[in-house]
């Protein structure tokens, strides 16, 4: 079985961990690209950016009012910043929501892309774009931190280090959360329960 194959075949059993939190919300997409050996596509957000500036992230933001749901947003967010048409994406599915340092509920949808989908940065947002081969992911275990708290919950924040990248906070938690998941990787960040 492929990877891709997988990530569909193992994504609609993973358990949904409701974040009982009041707080506005945000969707991002986790958008891998469909090839034999996939790869997911990541953004360096713009230095100018309020928030994240110069930080590598998956495509997304905030919940517009005329968003229809979570989804809507993470497609029309990512058609924004990187030019993500939706008709080049399959989503598949969603994960739980993680809550942000800036007081957001984000929830990310994992989707696989058409390889000739054509990606062009917003350059009021991202910098730059590329792609990590999922396999780096699967093989090269981040750094953990010491644990810290994070709204009740004491969590080792994750680090991945992929050529000048660091890769870390909401989206390295995505990344582990949907490996672990799916490829059973068994990488444990969260140790509220120790």
């Amino acid at each position: 079985m492929t990877d891709l194959e997988r990530l569909r075949r193992r994504l609609p059993d993973y358990r949904l961990i409701e974040l009982p939190l009041d707080l506005p919300e945000a969707a991002v997409l986790m958008p891998f690209v469909d090839k034999p050996e996939p790869e997911l596509i990541l953004t360096v957000r713009s230095r100018s950016m309020p928030t994240h500036a110069g930080e590598v992230a998956f495509p997304g933001g905030k919940r517009d009012p005329s968003d229809r749901n979570l989804m809507m947003t993470a497609l029309r967010e990512s058609q924004e910043e990187v030019g993500l048409v939706r008709e080049a994406v399959e989503v598949l599915g969603n994960l739980s929501p993680i809550p942000s340092r800036f007081g957001m509920k984000v929830t990310p949808f994992v989707g696989v892309v058409r390889p000739e989908a054509e990606l062009i940065p917003e350059p009021g947002e991202i910098d730059s774009i590329f792609n990590v081969p999922l396999r780096f992911f699967l093989e090269q275990e981040p750094d953990l931190t010491a644990p810290v708290e994070v709204y009740g919950r004491r969590l080792r924040m994750p680090n991945y280090y992929f050529e000048d990248k660091r890769i870390w906070g909401l989206t390295a938690f995505m990344i582990l959360d949907l490996i672990n998941h799916v490829y059973d990787t068994d990488i444990r960040f969260d140790v509220s329960d120790d």
